[in-house]
């Protein structure tokens, strides 16, 4: 099979008839094996019964449903473990997202060999409210993990088969997945200018709980991609710099005080002083901080998970 389609959704009955139509269009014009795998993540409204009565009609059709609604990223992992195809592209079910833009997604993966190809809705058809903080977003974004997207958090994307089967999404971790692809060894991360179409039915599900939980989750990723597997490196370093430099001004107000000035004050009524213990106080913090990280990460399933792309012999 040659595409897997993943699409999660949340209360879009209205929409799904016709996104189903288009996609089996195009792929049947461009002469693609697929298959649409609709992640269905707790609808309220009839979005299951749509995706049932779909799947009698189209047996490329597939679906999972979840008890309640555990957002994108669960909808996503779930999609990626069920997906057979070899190249694995995700769009949102709002008609938002244009599913002509898939023969060209998928020729960048197979034929110029990107490992994860990003959407960029370069024009937008939103509110500034919503276009302002996804430029500024985006622009953290690019700065922390060195990947030079235009939009990170576009719906439409595709990945290599084996891209998606080695990362793992939780939370809110949608928005970075070419940053975990790019710290799981995928650095061939290319964009494609796609376009981006008003929604036509119901109204959008992402509060502005997005703008704070977004900055977050970046960090999150960022830190557990460069020191996921070695704690003490972050939390140890700062620990020992904050240590000596409040080491450091103990011995210089002891030298002060005995051999400079011999001043009769004592030193605990400097306030050098107690900026000396604090800092000495927060670097042993910092250092058993990283310590416990490390006995947490030893005992970690995961510790030793790495990926291999080549093998000779037994």
């Amino acid at each position: 099979m040659q595409i897997s389609i993943v699409v999660p959704l949340f209360n879009e009955a209205e929409s799904l008839p016709d996104l189903h139509e288009w996609i089996d269009r195009v792929m049947r014009d461009n002469q693609l094996s697929y298959e649409l795998l609709f992640i269905d993540d707790g609808s309220k409204d009839s979005s299951w019964d749509v995706i049932v009565e779909l799947s009698k009609k189209n047996a490329s059709i597939k679906g999972l449903k979840f008890q309640r609604n555990y957002g994108k990223s669960a909808a996503l992992h779930v999609g990626f473990e069920a997906a057979k195809g070899q190249v694995v592209i995700t769009m949102d079910a709002d008609l938002q997202d244009s599913p002509d833009e898939i023969p060209e997604l998928y020729r960048m993966v197979t034929q110029e060999d990107f490992d994860v190809v990003s959407g960029w809705k370069k024009v937008r058809h939103d509110p500034l409210s919503k276009t302002i903080p996804t430029k500024l977003y985006n622009w953290a974004a690019r700065r922390i993990t060195g990947i030079h997207l235009h939009d990170f958090n576009c719906g439409l994307k595709a990945y290599k088969s084996e891209v998606v089967k080695s990362i793992e999404l939780y939370g809110d971790m949608h928005r970075y997945i070419p940053a975990l692809a790019k710290y799981a060894g995928y650095q061939k991360i290319g964009e494609k200018v796609v376009v981006h179409r008003a929604r036509q039915y119901g109204v959008t599900k992402f509060g502005l709980n997005r703008f704070l939980n977004g900055p977050l989750d970046l960090m999150t990723v960022a830190f557990m991609g460069k020191f996921g597997k070695k704690p003490m490196h972050f939390f140890g370093a700062i620990g020992v710099f904050m240590f000596f430099v409040g080491f450091g001004l103990f011995a210089y107000m002891g030298i002060d005080k005995v051999f400079i000035h011999h001043t009769a004050e004592r030193l605990a009524s400097r306030t050098d002083f107690y900026v000396a213990l604090v800092a000495m106080i927060i670097g042993v913090q910092f250092f058993m901080a990283g310590f416990v990280a490390e006995l947490i990460g030893r005992n970690s399933s995961s510790r030793n998970h790495y990926l291999i792309t080549g093998k000779i012999g037994q």
